[in-house]
């Protein structure tokens, strides 16, 4: 069995990441199941280069383990592509879905529905037990809505319109197994299963 750590505590995160790689004896642990810690900067200007830091921080700290880390955030055109990296942080310490919302509405506040354009994207970064890197990038395109809605998902879903739903709905409006097939992280995710299946790095 070959374990890979998953350089995240976010359960819901692992379970869709161990859900999308299901390769024959590929078992998923969080570095919390595994009585790991691995808290580094995220200091890096690019969602690749985040990612590689929690990988190699997590390779590090389970000893030369095959490792997947992601770094994933919205990047808003009429913001000059912010939150980007500092999605998460978007409001400042510690981490808050509603104030990160409220500040982005508040800055698009003046923005017209034409130019309020972004998109989700989602970086991987998977680091074999022989060192061996595969990058993988997932982006989903939309817009962002005027007020919250939806009561699935987290972060900026409520205020996340895809360009793929015809019907008005928000990311938070969407099932979840309709989110997964159409996400950022989903898109990453296939991009990479592909990848590796096919032995490609």
């Amino acid at each position: 069995m070959k374990t890979i750590v998953i350089a995240s505590n976010n359960a819901h995160k692992a379970e869709e990441i161990a859900t999308a790689l299901a390769f024959p004896g590929w078992e998923f642990r969080t570095l919390r199941q595994l009585g790991l810690d691995s808290d580094p900067a995220e200091d890096a200007d690019t969602f690749e280069g985040n990612a590689r830091i929690k990988a190699q921080a997590a390779r590090a700290a389970s000893g030369g383990l095959a490792v997947l880390a992601d770094d994933s955030g919205l990047a808003v055109d009429a913001l000059d592509s912010e939150p980007g990296v500092h999605s998460a942080r978007y409001a400042g310490e510690p981490c808050d879905d509603a104030a990160n919302n409220a500040k982005l509405l508040a800055e698009l506040a003046d923005v017209p529905d034409e130019k309020r354009t972004g998109r989700f994207v989602c970086t991987l970064v998977f680091i074999d037990e022989d060192g061996t890197e595969t990058v993988a990038r997932g982006t989903i395109e939309g817009r962002i809505g005027r007020e919250e809605r939806g009561r699935h998902g987290f972060g900026y879903d409520p205020l996340f319109l895809p360009d793929m739903f015809e019907d008005g709905r928000t990311l938070a409006e969407a099932l979840p197994e309709e989110k997964n097939a159409v996400s950022h992280r989903g898109n990453a995710l296939r991009q990479l299963r592909a990848k590796l299946a096919q032995g490609e790095r």
